[in-house]
């Protein structure tokens, strides 16, 4: 498979890029900066210089032609504002679903966060993160020409993987080590049997495979 990343040197797509290179898939990961491309070459994706605060649909549909799916997991970061959870969070992540549709390709997975909700309340940074997440993800479900799932991880850690997760519709909250969702994301990569489902991820006793296969068409 070819797999366009957005946000392609956020801590979770580096883990991604390198689970699906290794296992054999051509990987693109789109990046702002051209100074973080080595760290995707030595993820073994190719690195794609693109602002996605900037380029428009067909700039970005390019970059995607000829993909078996792309991945969003861009995100403005800690420490930005609110601007940017508008621009990067919910404007980025709906371009890059217009280009998907635009360039043809299907399956599309959403990295998004656990409380994810446009009538979320609240005017603190953290709100205005979960809002504009929250209606990215409700564009992104208003798309027939794309094969989506959403996935919504929760309190995320740098622990290392232990590869067993919950994985359901609602799982309520809790941990979850960026290595995990990275082995999660990969599985859904090539299971569009789990497209239309918004699903919810924590730390559990499921191996990914299981739990990914156990929502599969559900």
């Amino acid at each position: 498979m070819r797999i366009v990343i957005a946000g392609g040197h956020g801590q979770i797509a580096l883990r991604l890029e390198r689970l699906l290179a290794a296992r054999g898939d051509e990987v693109a990961g789109i990046i702002r900066k051209a100074e973080q491309a080595d760290d995707l070459r030595q993820a073994g994706a190719e690195p794609v210089v693109l602002d996605l605060e900037s380029a428009s649909v067909d700039e970005v549909a390019e970059r995607l032609r000829g993909a078996d799916a792309a991945v969003f997991a861009a995100g403005a970061g800690p420490g930005s504002g609110a601007t940017r959870k508008d621009t990067v969070d919910k404007a980025a992540a709906i371009l890059f679903a217009d280009a998907a549709v635009k360039a043809g390709v299907r399956r599309f997975v959403v990295v998004s966060s656990m409380g994810a909700d446009p009538r979320h309340q609240g005017d603190e940074i953290f709100d205005v993160y979960l809002r504009a997440k929250g209606e990215a993800d409700a564009y992104v479900r208003g798309l027939d020409a794309l094969e989506w799932t959403i996935l919504r991880p929760g309190r995320l850690t740098d622990d290392a993987g232990t590869g067993l997760v919950r994985l359901e519709a609602r799982t309520g909250r809790g941990p979850i080590p960026r290595d995990d969702v990275a082995a999660v994301l990969a599985e859904l990569v090539d299971t569009s049997a789990t497209a239309g489902l918004t699903l919810e991820l924590i730390s559990g006793s499921a191996p990914v495979s299981v739990a990914v296969k156990s929502v599969a068409g559900n």
